[in-house]
């Protein structure tokens, strides 16, 4: 076991972390800091929930403080897949590097004006480190005369996401900016073909650290309830009230369940929100701070939360429809037992995705227990019956009538059409 105090860490940095109660290194930080301080090229892969944020902001931070960089240039990069990401970031930023002289700034859309302009200024006067996701620095890029010739260090965080994402074009343009002998570090807590095909182009020699890639926290108590479309609503409510959930997190396999579930969950006077990616910036942040503090029980979600969101203590984490791919399923269930911390993980599975169930069982070796749906059904008849599926239905049915009503329409006006064609070959004239 290593402690802060143990690596080559200034006093005012030890001092934050002091702060911040940081003591011992997790194993990625034990790691991979003092392969980056080596110089080295750096492939570091660790579940969600590690500690890999800090394992490279600590030497980053000790570098650029040392004195030995240019002030008046941007010498570190930051790429991570989400305006979330970034932000936690800039926030961790802002506690590890609160006794030094350091500037740094977090770029992402959904901004106003205001601080478009302020993000175009600290790029081209320079800033020590730059945080930002691929799409919004490639409009800085290609419109503005940005200066990255000097970024002596390059962090691609959530490497395996911003891949999922199609991050992959943009970050080999952005690459083509930056000086190609720079210190390259990548972060994933998965490691697929994907993200060795992209570090084999852009990394040099690079040194490996893996921990237990691709599974999920041994604190996570994982169960999976076989249960069909029709109750799982009426399942959520009732083992949400007899467990009396907080600090739980549900996530939806698209912003329209997301939706049509957080209105089901208002109408039953659950404490819940929602998050997905229809919310502007604001809304977003302001959601994720309420559920910080406690002042939301529930939170509806979809991925955008799965991956680099650091909140404590999340207890309950629900796939109320399976993930679409195993690697989403260990970022899911990773939201809850960060850092040593116990949790609970559900998963919802129809019969439609038992199939995908076991690949995901597979992918994280483990035969996940299966809990009764009628332990926890058998006392909520007094939940209502009405759930996402008759909402969905609705829907089906109001397209279909208007789908239907456009065809009948079309067929009246080819039918009007072909009777003025054979009228006006009697020589009248219609209109």
């Amino acid at each position: 076991m290593t402690y802060f105090d143990e690596l080559p860490l200034n006093d005012d940095i030890l001092d934050a972390l002091d702060d911040m109660n940081f003591v011992e290194c997790t194993p990625i930080q034990e790691l991979a800091i003092p392969k980056i301080f080596s110089g080295c090229d750096l492939i570091a892969s660790a579940q969600t929930g590690t500690g890999k944020t800090a394992a490279y902001l600590l030497p980053i931070i000790e570098k650029i403080s040392s004195g030995v960089l240019d002030k008046n240039r941007v010498n570190a990069l930051i790429l991570v897949p989400t305006r979330e990401l970034a932000q936690q970031v800039d926030q961790l930023m802002a506690g590890f590097a609160y006794y030094l002289n350091i500037t740094w700034i977090a770029i992402f859309g959904g901004n106003d004006g205001v601080a478009f302009s302020q993000q175009q200024k600290a790029l081209k006067d320079g800033c020590d480190i730059v945080v930002a996701t691929p799409g919004r620095l490639i409009s800085f890029l290609r419109t503005c005369n940005i200066d990255f010739s000097a970024i002596d260090m390059l962090v691609l965080d959530e490497a395996d996401r911003m891949l999922d994402i199609g991050f992959y074009d943009d970050i080999m343009e952005i690459v083509k900016y930056i000086n190609h002998k720079c210190q390259t570090l990548l972060f994933s807590a998965t490691y697929p073909k994907t993200v060795e095909k992209l570090a084999m182009k852009i990394l040099h020699n690079p040194e490996q650290v893996k921990i237990s890639v691709s599974k999920p926290a041994d604190g996570i108590s994982q169960n999976i309830f076989l249960v069909n479309d029709d109750l799982k609503q009426k399942l959520l409510c009732a083992i949400a009230k007899s467990q009396s959930w907080k600090k739980t997190i549900i996530f939806a396999s698209s912003k329209q369940n997301v939706k049509d579930l957080y209105k089901q969950l208002i109408r039953l006077n659950f404490n819940v929100a929602q998050i997905h990616s229809d919310l502007d910036n604001n809304t977003r942040s302001e959601v994720i701070l309420n559920f910080k503090n406690g002042k939301v029980d529930l939170l509806v979600a979809t991925d955008v939360v799965a991956r680099g969101i650091d909140i404590e203590n999340v207890e309950v984490v629900v796939n109320y429809d399976v993930p679409s791919h195993p690697e989403d399923y260990v970022h899911r269930v990773g939201r809850t037992a960060r850092a040593g911390a116990t949790g609970v993980a559900y998963t919802f599975v129809n019969a439609k995705d038992k199939l995908r169930m076991a690949k995901i069982e597979s992918f994280i070796d483990k035969s996940i227990p299966r809990a009764s749906v009628t332990e926890f059904l058998k006392n909520a008849t007094d939940l209502p019956v009405d759930d996402i599926e008759q909402i969905r239905e609705k829907r089906k049915s109001r397209k279909n009538y208007h789908h239907g009503y456009r065809q009948k329409s079309n067929k009246n006006s080819d039918n009007r059409s072909s009777y003025k064609r054979n009228y006006s070959k009697s020589g009248k004239n219609i209109k």
